[in-house]
């Protein structure tokens, strides 16, 4: 493999949802004309089918490839940057960046040697509050504010270019200092959020207290730390000796 073939290969695109097999024949040929080939498929609801075949024009090695996953979490895991498309602003407070920041920051990573997703709504109503909790950032195609319903294959092409485009440019970081000790991916984080949400319940931390909100800012600060496996389990030390002492402190 080439540079520009290592970093492509490390960057997949995640259609969560998907409504139309057109459009995910559609984003195959999207990608397949950029340099990608890596389509992740999270719960379509028609998949495979002949019109995505129809549509691919072609990409048919990206559609025999496509992972077929039930959930998100299956979709993101051994990832460490999501960064989640969204035409609006949602409830979920994170960082709102351009496809160009994206693309630059997709690429960072992927030089560090790490896995990256781009994930992508369902064509109605785009990504949900909790799917975006799963991103590390939102990305926002700068549309006109009076239309700004984007084609899902359309908004896959956008950043397919944006991703290329700088792959090609003067400073595409094709090598990069790689992190002695890699983020930990998305499988090992959302078991984390699992142990965390259920500790915070077993220390009655909540108190009247919305639990939804409070694992929102948690997983924003998490995801903005970005631990590594063996932080990790230092945590998940931390939050077992919590329940060990609540289940003393509760005569369990």
């Amino acid at each position: 493999m080439t540079d520009l073939q290592d970093l492509a290969a490390r960057i997949r695109y995640v259609l969560v949802r998907s409504s139309h097999p057109g459009n995910i024949g559609s984003a195959a040929r999207a990608i397949r004309t950029m340099g990608f080939g890596r389509l992740e498929l999270v719960a379509p609801h028609r998949f495979p089918d002949p019109e995505a075949s129809a549509l691919a024009a072609g990409a048919d090695d990206v559609l025999a490839q496509a992972g077929i996953h039930a959930d998100l979490v299956d979709g993101l895991a051994g990832s460490s940057l999501a960064l989640g498309l969204s035409a609006r602003r949602r409830g979920v407070n994170l960082p709102e960046i351009s496809p160009r920041e994206a693309a630059q920051q997709a690429l960072a990573a992927a030089a560090r040697g790490e896995q990256v997703a781009l994930v992508f709504g369902n064509e109605r109503t785009g990504l949900e509050n909790d799917e975006l909790a799963r991103c590390h950032a939102m990305v926002r195609i700068p549309s006109v504010e009076d239309f700004s319903s984007l084609n899902l294959s359309q908004a896959v092409q956008v950043m397919a270019y944006e991703l290329r485009v700088a792959m090609l440019g003067d400073d595409a970081p094709l090598s990069a200092p790689v992190r002695e000790d890699p983020p930990a991916d998305a499988a090992q984080m959302e078991q984390f959020y699992r142990h965390l949400a259920q500790t915070l319940d077993e220390i009655e931390f909540h108190k009247g207290r919305e639990p939804t909100t409070i694992m929102l800012r948690l997983r924003k600060l998490f995801q903005r730390a970005q631990p590594d496996e063996r932080e990790l389990r230092v945590l998940h030390g931390i939050l077992a000796d919590a329940q060990r002492m609540a289940r003393l402190a509760s005569g369990k």
